[in-house]
C-alpha cells in the first residue's frame, strides 16, 4: 500500500524538522513518549519543563476524536499526568467498534489560550490536485469541516502562495494574523510536498500572539516514496490500527516484503479464529474475504493476507510457515479450515510456489492433525495442474484433508464448502495439461479503440518472457506481424533479441535509447513500460514526448502517488491514454495483449481470447481480470476486449473512460465492471447510465465488502483498496450501482450466474449472434517450459556434485552455507567439502590451513614469483600476471607434492624396504621427488617441515607413510646433509595418510584423490597468494617495466657468427 498512517509525534517530529515558514512555531521537539516502561524520575532529567509547566497527556495511536472520548488529560502538573495516567496506561477501552490497550502516551506542554485563537487546518491529495481546507473555528467541536471549510485546489505541478491563500482561506480570520497564518500554511503546504505527505490534518492549530502552536496532528505519508525520502524521515514506524495488535509475525512478513520483488501482505484479525486464507493475488484475496463475511465467517476469520507477484519457493515457504505456525497455537473445537486460494495467474508459475506452501505443510503436518485442520485448494494459472497435483499427493501422504480443485471451480467455490454451505465433490473435473496448447483447439480502427489487429509496440524493459509471450498470442490470432517492433534497455548497447514468430526464429532490435526506438519505428504507438518504481517516473514522462506514442502501460507498482499524478496531468494534456501503474496491462481478443495479460498459451486458449467475443470488461486487479477472463469464457461467446486499470489509488485511466469506450464501440454488447472498495470513480459510471451515456447492460461488482465487518481499519492488498468515508465502501458503491439500473450479484460468488443471465437475454433478442468457433493454429511449446513441466528430458552437458546455487541459499556438497559458517569449519572444512565433499575432521581443516600458510610464498626468486613480477612490471593486469606465475608450476617447480605421495606409497604399498627404495631409484636413474633442499640441510632444518611434522605426530591417528619418508631421508642425508625431506615431500606423504586414516575415505577413494592431482591444488592454492602479494608490491612500489641486464646473461653464439 502507498497511504500509510503515522503516528503524531512521527508527525510532529518531522514539521518541526522540516518547515520552513516565517511563522514562530513554538514548543517545537518539546513531547515525550510516555509508556508502561516509562521511567519518570529520568524523563523528568531529560527534560526538565516537564517539572515547571502545565501539561497535556494523550494517547499516541491513531485514536480519532479523542477529546470528545474523555482521552486528554489537560492542565495538569507531572504528579497529575502521573494520576491521570494510572486509570488508563495499559487499560482496554472501546473505540467505536474496535477494543484495544492503551500503551503508548504523549506529554506535552498546555498552551493556554482563548477559543478565537483555535483554527482548522487539513491537506489531503486527490487526482486533479492537493486541497488545502481551512475553517477559522478549531477544536473538538469544529463539527463537518468538509461542509464548513473553505477549500484551496492547489493543481498537481501548481504552487501554492500566500497570497491565494489570504484571498481563498483567510477571509474570516482576524486581518492581524492573516500574514502569520499564510506563512505557516505555505511552509506546511511545501512541507507537505517535499516529505511526500498524502494526508496532514492540524486541529486546533493555535496562534497567539507569541506565535504557532501545532496542538493535535494526524498524517499519512506515501511509503512508497521511502527511496526518495529515507534521508529525511529516517526509519519511520507505522503504528497498526487503534484495536489491533502489531504482532511480531506481521512485521516478520513485512520485511520479507521488503527484500523481495514479490508481494507479501499479512494482517492477523483474530488469531483464535478457525479461518485461515493464503490467497494469491491483490485483488483475489479481498474476494476471499468477502464471501467468507458473506458467509457468516466474520467472527471466525483469522488473518488477511496475499502473495503475489512470483515470489519464489523459498519465499513462498518462509511465508506458509508463518500462518501455519500461527493457526497451530491454539485448538478450536471445531478444528480449522486453511483456504489456499487465488485467481488465475498470469506469469507466476503455480507449481513453484506451491513447492514452497507443500514443504512448509510436511514440515507442520503433526501440529496440522492434531489441531484437525482440513485445506481447500483453488489456483490456476501458468503449471497449475502440476501444482494441484502435488498437492493432492501431500494430502495423501500426511494424512491431512486436502481438497484440491482448478479452473472448472468458481473461484470462492472452496469457501462455501470450508464453511459448510455446499457440498464438497468426489471426484472434481480434472483440466486438460498445459501441454494442450502444442495441440489445435476445436472448437478498420474507431476512436474509441486503443488497439487493433495492426497495433505495433515498444516494450521497454528486458522482459523476454513477457514479449514472447506477446509473440505467441500474435500467432495464435493470426497477425499478420509481430505486435512488439522493438525493445529498449538503457542498460546494454543496441543488439538484436531473438525470439520465435510460430515455429520460426525472428530477431527484434534492442535500442539503448528510447530517441533511436522512435526513429526508427514510426509505426508504434503503446509503449509498455516494466520499468521498475523508481525509474518509471522518468521513463514514462519521456515516452510522453514523443507524438507518436497514444497509450502507455506502466506495470510497476509502487510509484509514489505525486509522481503518477505528475504522469496523468502530463498525459491528459497530451492526450495519452495510461494503462496503470500496478497493472499487468490489458488484453483485446484476436488484436493485441499487454505484456502477460491472459498468461499462458493454455490459458489464452481455455478463455477463447485468440478471437473476439461480445463482452468487455474493466477491473481494477490484474489477477482478477484473468479470473473475468476464466467467468466470461464460461458464461458468454467470450470477450471482446479486457484492461486492468491497475490497484494504486490514481490509476491512469479510470473504470469510466473505459466503459464509455465500449459503449461506442459496436463489437461490444454488454459490460463488466469490477470494481473495489475506495475511491469513488463508480459513481461516475452510475451517473452516465442515469444520463443516458450507457445505455448498454453492465453487470458490476465491487469487491472489499468485508471492511464494513471489521472492527478495525484494513489495509487490503492494493495501495486504493480503503475507504476513507462512507461513499468509498464497497456496500455504498454496489447499491449505488444497483438504484443507478447496473446488474449487481448479491457476492462475488452469483457473478458469474448474473452474467449468464444477462446474456442469455441478449441472445434470445437477437442483439448477440454468438460467431462460430476457428480453431487457431498451433503454436510449439519452449523447450525451457517443456522440460519444467516434465514433458521432456535431455542429458545434462554437465554433471557436478560439489556445489549448488538453485535454491534459496548457497550449498557446498550438501551443506548449506549457513550451516558452513554455524561450524566454523574454516577454509580447511570449505576445501574439504568442494575438493573431496566430505566433512573432515577438526584436526583435518587445521592441517590444510596450515599447509596453505607454509606453501604460500618462498620469496622473489622462485620461478613463479619471478615470471608473476615480470608480467606485473609489463603492466599487465592481476589475472594475467597470477597466471603467468601458476603455469612455471610442474615437476620441476611445485609440483613433487603429488609425485612424492605417489613414489613414496608406491614403494611403502609394495613392501620395498627403505634402502631398497632408495637403490631402486638410484638404479633406474630418476630423482626421489620431495628429498633435496637447496639451502636447507639436516644441521639447517625447514621449519616449516618442523612445525607440520610437530602437528601431525601430535594429531593424526597414524603416521605409516610418514614415517617410511622419514627412513628414506635418514638414508639420503647421510649421503648428503641437504636430500632432507622437503615440504613438499613432506605435505604429499603426510595427505596420504590424511586420506587413508581420517576415517572418511576408503582405499580406493584415497588413491584416486593422489592419482587425480588433489594434493598438487594445495601448491597451487597456497603459492596463489604468494604471487599475489607480489603482483600487489610491485603495482605499489610502482616498478618499471623489467629488463634482464646483459651481465647476467651468457651469449653462446656458433663460431662463425663470433666474428
Amino acid at each position: 500500500m502507498s497511504a500509510k498512517a503515522i503516528s503524531e509525534q512521527t508527525g510532529k517530529e518531522f514539521l518541526y524538522k522540516y518547515i520552513c515558514t516565517s511563522a514562530a512555531v513554538q514548543n517545537r521537539f518539546r513531547y515525550v513518549n510516555v509508556t508502561a516502561e516509562t521511567d519518570f524520575d529520568r524523563v523528568a532529567r531529560e527534560h526538565p519543563w516537564l517539572l515547571t509547566e502545565r501539561l497535556v497527556v494523550k494517547p499516541d495511536q491513531l485514536i480519532k476524536r479523542r477529546g470528545k472520548l474523555g482521552l486528554v488529560g489537560v492542565n495538569l502538573d507531572l504528579n497529575g499526568v502521573r494520576e491521570w495516567l494510572k486509570s488508563r496506561l495499559m487499560k482496554e477501552t472501546t473505540v467505536g467498534k474496535a477494543k484495544g490497550v492503551l500503551k503508548n502516551f504523549l506529554i506535552e506542554p498546555f498552551v493556554a489560550h482563548k477559543q478565537e485563537e483555535e483554527f482548522y487546518v487539513c491537506i489531503y491529495a486527490t487526482r486533479e490536485g492537493d486541497y488545502v481546507l481551512f475553517h477559522h473555528e478549531g477544536g473538538v467541536d469544529v463539527g463537518d469541516v468538509d461542509a464548513k471549510a473553505k477549500k484551496l485546489l492547489v493543481g498537481v505541478d501548481e504552487k501554492i502562495s500566500e497570497d491565494s491563500v489570504k484571498k481563498q482561506l483567510l477571509t474570516h480570520v482576524p486581518n492581524d494574523k492573516k500574514a502569520v497564518l499564510a506563512s505557516f500554511i505555505v511552509g506546511l503546504f511545501n512541507l507537505y510536498e517535499d516529505l511526500f505527505f498524502t494526508y496532514l490534518e492540524i486541529n486546533p492549530l493555535v496562534v497567539t500572539k507569541d506565535g504557532v502552536y501545532v496542538l493535535d496532528m494526524a498524517a499519512k505519508i506515501d511509503a512508497t516514496a521511502d527511496y526518495i525520502c529515507k534521508a529525511k524521515w529516517g526509519d519511520v514506524e507505522f503504528p497498526p490500527p487503534f484495536g489491533r495488535e502489531a504482532y511480531p509475525e506481521e512485521a516478520y512478513i513485512a520485511d520479507l516484503d521488503a527484500k523481495s520483488g514479490a508481494s507479501l501482505k499479512l494482517t492477523l484479525l483474530n488469531p483464535r479464529g478457525r479461518i485461515w486464507t493464503m490467497v494469491a493475488g491483490g485483488g483475489a484475496s479481498v474476494v476471499y474475504s468477502d464471501t467468507i463475511c458473506d458467509l457468516g465467517g466474520v467472527d471466525e476469520l483469522a488473518n488477511y493476507g496475499e502473495y503475489s507477484g512470483a515470489p519464489s519457493e523459498q519465499q513462498t515457504y518462509d511465508y506458509a510457515k508463518t500462518i501455519l505456525s500461527l493457526m497451530t497455537r491454539e485448538k478450536h473445537h471445531d478444528g480449522k479450515v486453511l483456504i489456499i486460494g487465488g485467481s488465475i495467474a498470469n506469469f507466476t508459475n503455480v507449481a513453484a510456489t506451491f513447492k514452497g506452501i507443500v514443504r512448509a505443510i510436511r514440515d507442520y503436518q503433526v501440529p496440522l492433525k492434531e489441531h484437525e485442520v482440513t485445506i481447500f485448494v483453488r489456483r490456476g494459472g501458468p503449471n497449475y495442474q502440476e501444482g494441484l497435483r502435488v498437492m493432492g499427493e501431500v494430502g495423501k501422504t500426511t494424512g491431512i484433508p486436502i481438497h484440491v480443485f482448478g479452473t472448472e471451480t468458481h473461484m470462492t467455490a472452496i469457501v462455501g464448502m470450508a464453511l459448510g454451505h455446499r457440498p464438497i465433490p468426489n471426484q472434481p473435473p480434472v483440466a486438460a495439461h498445459t501441454a494442450n496448447f502444442l495441440l489445435n483447439s476445436s472448437g478498420s480502427t474507431s476512436a474509441t479503440t486503443l488497439f487493433s489487429k495492426h497495433t505495433k509496440s515498444i516494450v521497454w524493459g528486458m522482459q523476454t518472457r513477457a514479449v514472447q509471450g506477446m509473440l505467441d498470442f500474435d500467432y495464435v490470432c493470426s497477425r499478420d506481424e509481430p505486435s512488439v517492433a522493438a525493445m529498449v534497455y538503457p542498460f546494454t548497447g543496441d543488439h538484436k533479441q531473438k525470439f520465435y514468430w510460430g515455429h520460426k526464429e525472428i530477431l527484434l532490435p534492442v535500442y539503448k535509447n528510447m530517441s533511436d526506438a522512435m526513429k526508427k519505428h514510426p509505426d508504434v504507438d503503446v509503449l509498455i513500460s516494466f520499468a521498475s518504481l523508481r525509474s518509471a517516473f522518468d521513463s514514462t514522462m519521456e515516452t510522453m514526448q514523443y507524438p507518436q506514442i497514444r497509450t502507455i502501460a506502466i506495470i510497476a507498482e509502487g510509484i509514489p502517488e505525486a509522481h503518477t499524478r505528475k504522469i496523468i496531468k502530463t498525459a491528459d494534456e497530451k492526450g495519452v491514454t495510461i494503462i496503470g501503474p500496478a497493472t499487468v496491462g490489458g488484453i483485446k481478443p484476436g488484436c493485441f495483449k499487454i505484456g502477460n495479460t491472459g498468461g499462458m498459451l493454455d490459458n489464452i486458449l481455455a478463455s477463447k481470447l485468440y478471437r473476439p467475443g461480445s463482452v468487455a470488461y474493466v477491473s481494477r486487479s490484474g489477477g482478477m481480470s484473468n479470473e473475468l477472463n476464466n467467468i466470461i469464457s464460461r458464461t458468454t461467446d467470450g470477450v471482446y476486449e479486457g484492461v486492468a486499470i491497475g490497484g494504486d489509488r490514481y490509476p491512469g485511466s479510470v473504470f469510466t473512460d473505459h466503459v464509455l469506450r465500449y459503449q461506442d464501440t459496436p463489437g461490444v454488447k454488454m459490460i463488466v465492471v469490477l470494481g473495489e472498495i475506495g475511491g469513488t470513480e463508480e459513481y461516475k459510471i452510475c451517473e452516465a447510465i442515469k444520463q443516458g451515456r450507457i445505455t448498454k447492460p453492465v453487470v458490476c461488482w465491487c469487491i472489499g465488502t468485508c471492511a464494513t465487518m471489521f472492527s478495525s481499519e484494513v489495509q487490503f492488498g492494493h495501495a486504493g483498496a480503503c475507504a476513507n468515508q462512507a461513499s468509498e465502501t464497497a456496500v455504498a458503491k454496489n447499491s449505488a450501482l444497483k438504484e443507478a439500473g447496473a446488474f449487481v450479484p448479491k457476492s462475488f460468488d452469483e457473478l458469474g450466474d448474473i452474467i449468464t443471465s444477462v446474456y442469455d437475454d441478449l441472445v434470445t433478442k437477437g442483439v448477440i449472434q454468438p460467431a462460430k468457433e476457428m480453431p487457431p493454429p498451433t503454436v510449439p511449446m519452449d523447450y525451457s517450459w517443456a522440460r519444467e513441466l516434465g514433458l521432456i528430458r535431455k542429458p545434462a552437458s554437465f554433471m557436478t556434485s560439489i556445489c549448488d546455487e538453485r535454491g534459496q541459499e548457497l550449498i557446498y556438497a550438501g551443506m548449506p552455507i549457513t550451516e558452513v559458517f554455524k561450524s566454523e569449519i574454516g577454509l580447511g572444512g570449505t576445501l574439504g567439502l568442494l575438493w573431496f565433499q566430505r566433512r573432515l575432521p577438526r584436526y583435518a581443516c587445521q592441517f590444510i590451513e596450515m599447509c596453505l600458510m607454509v606453501t604460500a610464498d618462498h620469496g622473489p626468486a622462485v620461478s613463479g614469483a619471478h615470471n608473476t613480477i615480470v608480467c606485473a612490471r609489463a603492466g599487465k593486469d592481476l589475472i594475467s600476471s597470477l597466471t603467468s606465475g601458476l603455469l612455471t608450476i610442474g615437476d620441476r617447480f611445485g609440483g613433487a607434492l603429488d609425485a612424492a605421495a605417489k613414489q613414496f606409497s608406491k614403494a611403502f604399498d609394495s613392501g620395498m624396504l627403505p634402502m631398497e627404495f632408495v637403490n631402486k631409484m638410484k638404479k633406474d636413474g630418476k630423482l626421489i621427488m620431495g628429498i633435496g633442499h637447496r639451502v636447507k640441510s639436516i644441521n639447517n632444518p625447514d621449519m616449516r617441515v618442523q612445525i607440520l611434522k610437530e602437528f601431525v605426530k601430535q594429531h593424526f591417528p597414524s603416521t605409516q607413510l610418514l614415517d617410511y619418508a622419514l627412513d628414506v631421508e635418514k638414508i639420503t642425508t647421510s649421503k648428503k646433509p641437504n636430500l632432507i625431506l622437503n615440504v613438499d615431500g613432506f605435505i604429499g606423504v603426510a595427505f596420504v595418510d590424511l586420506l587413508r586414516t581420517c576415517g572418511g575415505f576408503t582405499r580406493d577413494e584415497a588413491d584416486e584423490f593422489v592419482e587425480i592431482g588433489a594434493l598438487n591444488g594445495i601448491f597451487v592454492l597456497g603459492r596463489s597468494m604468494g604471487f599475489i602479494g607480489h603482483y600487489l608490491d610491485q603495482k605499489r612500489l610502482k616498478q618499471g617495466l623489467y629488463r634482464h641486464p646483459w651481465d647476467d646473461i651468457s651469449y653462446v653464439l656458433p663460431e662463425h657468427m663470433s666474428m
